[in-house]
């Protein structure tokens, strides 16, 4: 019996990955669900003796050194947004990464005049 063939994109890019084999088979995420705009950041904590990490975990885990959004993480590592808000869940629930807390100041808030003038040149586009 004659084994598959791995398929391959190019040289450079490697085999092909199917994104449920990187997720373990799942589809959505469990328990923390973030957005685009969730600011992520590593919590400086090591993986214990009996967590294994993906190679795209390890990946995102370095890239959430610096406040990261799931929407940057995605393009960063040029994986779908669903396979990155997985993996991020599994890191979240590893304690190896932390929410950023947004400040609920309305003082914080961008000025208005500013967002109405932002909507307007979009809308010129």
């Amino acid at each position: 019996m004659e084994t598959p063939r791995e398929r391959w994109i190019g040289r450079d890019a490697g085999p092909v990955v199917r994104p449920y084999a990187v997720t373990r088979g799942r589809t959505r995420p469990r328990g923390l669900v973030v957005d685009l705009v969730t600011i992520l950041v590593s919590t400086g904590r090591t993986p214990g003796d009996r967590v294994w990490l993906s190679r795209e975990q390890r990946r995102l885990l370095e890239l959430c050194r610096q406040p990261s959004t799931p929407a940057d993480l995605a393009s960063e590592t040029d994986l779908p947004y669903r396979v990155v808000q997985i993996l991020l869940e599994d890191l979240h629930q590893y304690g190896l990464i932390e929410e950023v807390p947004q400040a609920a100041e309305p003082s914080d808030r961008p000025d208005p005049r500013i967002l109405m003038r932002v909507l307007d040149e979009l809308r010129r586009l």
